[in-house]
């Protein structure tokens, strides 16, 4: 990615199978986070752009829904092993626009991309309805799934590639056609997956990207009457601004929104293996992750020990340039956010201790978006740094007594996307598992997703799943067909209209 301007000159936008300049009359940038070098300057989508883009994947439609569920496997089959022929390049890519470390790329963004194309290319032919069966003692009853259609759908910046990818997969595998709105801070690799699809044979308009901001290209979208889906990952903010919009069409809404996911540490855990998790869990592409560890909850004879060793960890961790494969922790996204984690981090020192981190880095550039791991403990359950999500690099502990009272703080949250419980003891772990209101539960373990299980929230972290054989729910429709079996002109149940006719 030394040339990147070289590289897309072709244009930002992608209808139809072809890469174009976008006609909003804006221009985006794309920004190395570890520098603040500009690496290309691109025309922003506009509304002008999503109607053709929107044009073309309507018109893939009917082609597209009608091939068969191996048809459409073997394009995917085909994706994956271009993908992952392509896997340099896009891990090289995704560093580029994102700041996040190039293993973090290379061992579970592309892999993850490439074992999710690999999954939904199987996953396509397993598109199940209940079987046939007579319900009525006079017809034979039986389920459909069809494609919803056209799919608007919105994709963040924190993980570019396999959120393209979790919007892309299940819409076209189930039959559908997608507009994609990448974030216009990071438009690269939905742009080189829409031209590997293309690559591997999928059909011109089945895939379209248009890149550009959400007021301009976004909305647009979200409203569009002939997109009959949105599906939108980010913020829980805009995730209510693009329900609202959503709804004036009555369109089928999928959202995956913000997290603040508790820790749980119960007082039998190992702590070595917490800490580590714990540590882990938060600086995960920097913390801008809906799923990090953000909220430890650890029972009182732990909870000394734990600090220190949270602490002592952060203080190994080697903060550098994303691209030395010894980083572990890159840039945030751009300075703007950075900020706003620093901001988050001096209020609460007015009501909390910063045991390690708070700082930017010394001999940071301006324009680099580096800051430090972070650990603050002594805020309150009802502070902004427990309720409200900071998306960077800061883990709050926080001690507790009973089991109550743990499990009742990892829920005090208007969140519910993630969580984790540490225990030896297999009935907390299970009562656990069963109390914690939240998508996902993990058990002496944070973060690691697989392909085969679905990812989605409950409460303000939105609704509907990505993912595993249950997005399947989110991008398809169901149809009821009931055939007569009687062969008769009156049926019986003609009586409630003819009386005695």
């Amino acid at each position: 990615m030394t040339d990147v301007a070289e590289e897309f000159a072709g244009g930002a936008q992608f209808v139809a199978g072809e890469r174009r300049a976008g006609t909003g009359g804006d221009a985006c940038s794309v920004v190395d986070p570890a520098t603040g070098r500009t690496l290309w300057t691109y025309a922003a989508a506009g509304p002008q752009d999503v109607d053709d883009a929107v044009a073309a994947a309507r018109a893939a439609l009917p082609g597209w829904a009608g091939t068969s569920p191996g048809e459409r496997g073997e394009v995917l089959r085909a994706l994956a092993d271009l993908l992952r022929d392509r896997a340099g390049e896009f891990a090289a890519a995704e560093t580029a626009q994102c700041g996040k470390p190039i293993r973090l790329s290379t061992g579970f963004d592309v892999p993850g991309t490439v074992d999710n194309t690999a999954f939904f290319a199987g996953a396509a032919r397993m598109l199940e309805g209940r079987a046939a069966a007579e319900y009525s003692p006079d017809h034979t009853s039986y389920v459909r799934r069809e494609p919803v259609g056209v799919v608007g759908s919105i994709a963040p910046w924190n993980y570019p590639l396999q959120m393209a990818a979790w919007k892309i997969l299940p819409a076209v595998a189930a039959g559908n056609t997608i507009v994609l709105k990448p974030s216009e801070l990071t438009p690269l690799t939905s742009l080189m997956f829409a031209r590997a699809a293309t690559d591997a044979g999928l059909p011109p308009g089945v895939v379209n990207i248009v890149s550009g901001t959400g007021p301009a290209a976004g909305e647009h979208l979200v409203t569009h009457p002939d997109v009959t889906m949105t599906s939108f990952t980010g913020s829980t903010a805009v995730g209510r601004r693009v329900a609202e919009l959503a709804a004036r069409t009555v369109k089928r809404v999928h959202l995956e929104l913000g997290g603040k996911a508790p820790f749980v540490v119960f007082d039998d855990a190992d702590l070595e293996a917490a800490v580590h998790g714990a540590v882990a869990g938060a600086l995960v592409n920097g913390g801008q992750d809906c799923t990090a560890a953000t909220r430890a909850y650890v029972q009182r004879p732990l909870y000394d020990a734990f600090v220190a060793g949270v602490a002592d960890l952060m203080a190994t961790v080697r903060i550098g340039d994303p691209r030395d494969p010894d980083t572990d922790l890159g840039p945030l996204i751009t300075t703007a956010h950075r900020d706003r984690v620093a901001a988050f981090v001096e209020r609460a020192r007015g009501y909390a201790t910063v045991v390690t981190g708070g700082a930017v880095p010394d001999g940071t550039p301006a324009a680099a978006a580096y800051y430090r791991p972070t650990l603050i403990t002594g805020a309150a359950q009802d502070s902004e740094v427990v309720q409200r999500e900071i998306f960077g690099p800061v883990l709050v502990a926080l001690p507790f007594d009973s089991d109550d009272e743990g499990l009742a703080s990892a829920n005090d949250s208007g969140y519910g996307l993630a969580a984790s419980a540490w225990t030896r003891d297999v009935y907390r772990a299970g009562r656990a598992s069963r109390e914690i209101a939240a998508g996902c539960v993990w058990i002496n373990d944070h973060i690691p997703i697989v392909s085969e299980m679905p990812h989605g929230g409950w409460k303000s972290s939105g609704y509907g799943k990505d993912m595993s054989v249950y997005s399947f729910e989110e991008y398809t429709q169901v149809k009821h067909v009931m055939s007569d079996n009687t062969a008769v002109a009156r049926k019986s149940w003609h009586r409630t209209v003819f009386a005695g006719r």
